[in-house]
């Protein structure tokens, strides 16, 4: 039985990791779960997810794609598919795989072969504005993750506007505003992964 895949994209600074990493020591009692991080030319994300004991070293490959982060989750997901092959081989008992994209825009998506969930992040610092610029991360992701909620005051953004604006943009799919610092939002976002595994 395959992993059930979740995909976790959203621009560079919004927050991803962060959210892969609350997700992991949130929900790692309840569910065997790997992580597979994509980077350009590093395994930065990977590291710092080892670094802060998300899960043990050998639960996280990172790919470098040594290009557009686009391809390697859309247009050729094959790298990916290859890491969670290997992850999946290493622990047949596995649940849950969290794949991380490379930092990326608002036209992120995930080939439908490489994930079953997908949760776009995007965070207040980049202006109360980002909801409605739209793009298939905003409208078409299975959950939307508004992050940095604290930051607020200090980028002059207005959280009632981005709320009002979501809705606008993704029609009934849900959205959450999240403050991973504090680990405000995090159990609405467990609770939406945890519904949706097959």
């Amino acid at each position: 039985m395959n992993a059930f895949r979740v995909g976790v994209a959203g621009p560079v600074g919004s927050g991803k990791t962060a959210l892969v990493d609350a997700l992991c020591k949130a929900m790692r009692d309840q569910y065997h779960i790997a992580v597979v991080t994509n980077d350009i030319y590093t395994q930065e994300d990977a590291q710092f997810l080892v670094h802060s004991q998300a899960l043990s070293g050998d639960r996280i490959i990172g790919v470098e794609t040594g290009g557009c982060p686009h391809t390697a989750i859309r247009e050729d997901a094959s790298m990916n598919l290859a890491a969670v092959e290997q992850l999946e081989a290493r622990f047949p008992d596995l649940d849950l795989v969290f794949l991380e994209s490379g930092g990326d825009n608002l036209a992120a998506t995930f080939s439908p072969e490489l994930v079953d969930l997908t949760i776009y992040v995007i965070d207040v610092a980049a202006g109360d504005k980002i909801p409605r610029k739209g793009g298939p991360g905003i409208t078409k992701s299975d959950l939307l993750v508004i992050n940095k909620t604290d930051l607020a005051p200090y980028v002059g953004a207005d959280l009632s506007v981005m709320e009002r604006d979501a809705k606008k943009m993704r029609a009934d799919k849900p959205f959450i505003f999240t403050n991973l610092k504090t680990k405000t939002g995090l159990a609405d976002v467990v609770e939406f992964v945890t519904k949706n595994i097959c």
